[in-house]
């Protein structure tokens, strides 16, 4: 017997009801339960929808390094700040393809490409199509971040066979102003609509420890949660303090309400991969097997991200021992 979907909500398959009604004060009220309860039915809704003890590896990869017009301030590649940064113009395939036979031999299932523009050009996006095909050949899957997109150039990536499409709100609607003024909020939402349109798995989530409080990550969540159709995977990266840029000296979040934000983000969005992302260089190993517990089920592997630290492969896969957690092996991947 299917199950009938309560205005606000939609059902998947095997008959979870998937909700995109949440409102700010009550994921606060969930933020405030206790620890152990939040953690407890974190993990519960995890065990429901996942083996708790696989866990998906992606590695991504910067194919267009800095000079990107965009005032994100957490961002060392953007042109408004002094960081340190070279400028890289975009990588040959060649460099890419060996880049992803190389994590493909590590391990990792999914292979994501990265490129400083505020919205590529067709000229651009033709070279990047190009990247994605030949990496296709691999074996592995592909995702790429690439800024801005019309709905003729979603098109065209989901005609080339691409996988995923990121693009993060970074934060709440009211904080965001704060953290970048070159692109709205807006022309995020309407990026993601261009991407699911396409029939692109969308790749969305955010950044936290920029300041915001905790009612602004409930409404991330809620932003995330509240969507057509959930994202397929929400990366949830802690903000990495890079010198020169305006955010370099903010204080570090707390390391329990990180494992709370993540927590809530299984529970809202049960069907969707939870990434570690950005930040688990600063990250301990306590902290990152209660991350895997409260549900999230995705990494990226590699030293590197973009450009800046990732934990080194053999950190990861010790921890992975201890823990008794799996590498999701390319045929049986997970979102």
């Amino acid at each position: 017997m299917s199950t009938i979907a309560p205005i606000g909500s939609s059902v998947t398959e095997d008959n979870t009801v998937l909700r995109h009604d949440w409102s700010s004060p009550e994921v606060l009220r969930m933020f405030q339960r206790p620890f152990n309860d939040l953690l407890f039915t974190a993990h519960s809704i995890h065990r429901q929808n996942f083996d708790p003890n696989d866990v998906q590896i992606s590695t991504l990869l910067s194919i267009k390094t800095g000079a990107c017009p965009e005032d994100c301030k957490y961002c060392p590649q953007s042109v408004h700040y002094d960081t340190g940064l070279e400028t890289e113009k975009l990588l040959p395939v060649e460099e890419v393809v060996a880049a992803a036979q190389a994590a493909l031999a590590k391990g990792a299932t999914r292979f994501c490409m990265g490129a400083a523009w505020r919205q590529p050009t067709d000229r651009n996006l033709s070279k990047v199509i190009t990247l994605i095909e030949a990496v296709r050949e691999t074996g592995m899957e592909t995702c790429v971040t690439l800024g801005m997109l019309s709905d003729a150039q979603a098109q065209r990536l989901k005609t080339a066979g691409l996988d995923y499409y990121n693009h993060n709100l970074d934060t709440s609607q009211e904080y965001y102003p704060e953290v970048v003024s070159s692109r709205s909020y807006g022309d995020r939402l309407d990026t993601l609509k261009n991407v699911r349109d396409a029939g692109l798995n969308v790749c969305a989530g955010g950044i936290v420890g920029m300041g915001e409080s905790r009612s602004d990550r409930a409404g991330l969540l809620v932003e995330l949660a509240n969507l057509p159709t959930h994202p397929q995977s929400v990366p949830i990266n802690q903000l990495v303090r890079v010198a020169g840029t305006p955010m370099e000296g903010l204080d570090d979040l707390d390391e329990l309400e990180f494992v709370r934000t993540i927590a809530l983000a299984r529970i809202m969005l049960p069907k969707s991969v939870v990434r570690l992302s950005a930040g688990r260089a600063e990250m301990s190993d306590s902290m990152q097997a209660l991350c895997y517990f409260a549900g999230a089920n995705s990494i990226f592997y590699g030293e590197q991200l973009l450009t800046t630290d990732n934990p080194e492969m053999d950190s990861d896969q010790q921890l992975f021992e201890q823990l008794g957690i799996n590498r999701k092996s390319s045929a049986d991947q997970v979102a």
